[in-house]
C-alpha cells in the first residue's frame, strides 16, 4: 500500500488487529483493547509508510481487508539491508485460504526491491504462525523465555527468526 492507500485502510487494519487481539494472538496489546487504540496504531504505521519507513500489505478475501503485514525500513544506518518484518495478521473470518503464506512471501519481494536482504522477525513459541516461518526456511535463532504476555495474561515464549533473501 502507498501512504494514501494506508491512511485509507486504517478503519480496517484496525478491525483485523483488534480481532486478531481479542481472539488471543500475542501481538503487542491486550483486551479490552479498544478500537480506538488499533486505529491509532495504523495512524502511526500509514505515517510510517509515508515517510518511507515501512511497507505496508493488504490481503483480500471476498473484496474485504483480511489481513497485513509490515517491513520497517527505519533501522539504523548500519543496518541498510535489514528489515524487520512485523503483525503478520489475518482476520479469523480470513484464515486456511494461504493469506499469511501470500503476504509472507509478497513481504519478502517488496523487502528485496527496496534493497533489503536480511529480514529478522520474532512470534509466539507454538503458534501458527511459527509453524509457516519454518515451513517458508526462516532459520531459528532461539527463543526467549516469558518474553511477552498472551492476551489472557499467561506468560509467552518468543522464537526469533532470520532469512537471507537472494540478491
Amino acid at each position: 500500500m502507498d501512504a494514501a492507500a494506508a491512511a485509507s485502510a486504517v478503519p480496517a487494519l484496525a478491525e483485523v488487529l483488534r480481532a486478531c487481539v481479542l481472539g488471543g494472538a500475542s501481538v503487542s496489546f491486550m483486551p479490552p483493547f479498544p478500537i480506538e487504540e488499533a486505529r491509532a496504531f495504523w495512524r502511526r504505521m500509514a505515517k510510517q509508510v509515508a515517510m518511507g519507513e515501512r511497507i505496508l500489505l493488504g490481503a483480500y478475501a471476498d473484496g474485504a481487508l483480511v489481513g497485513t503485514v509490515t517491513v520497517d525500513l527505519g533501522l539504523p544506518p548500519n543496518q541498510p539491508h535489514h528489515g524487520a518484518v512485523q503483525k503478520l495478521l489475518v482476520h479469523p473470518h480470513g484464515r486456511r485460504r494461504g493469506l499469511a503464506r501470500a503476504l509472507m512471501r509478497r513481504a519478502e519481494q517488496e523487502a528485496l526491491a527496496a534493497g533489503r536482504t536480511l529480514l529478522t522477525l520474532d512470534t509466539a513459541r507454538g503458534s501458527a504462525a511459527e509453524a509457516l516461518y519454518r515451513d517458508e526456511n526462516w532459520t531459528e535463532v532461539g527463543v526467549i523465555p516469558h518474553f511477552a504476555m498472551n492476551p489472557d495474561g499467561s506468560w509467552c515464549d518468543t522464537v526469533i527468526f532470520y532469512k537471507h533473501l537472494a540478491s
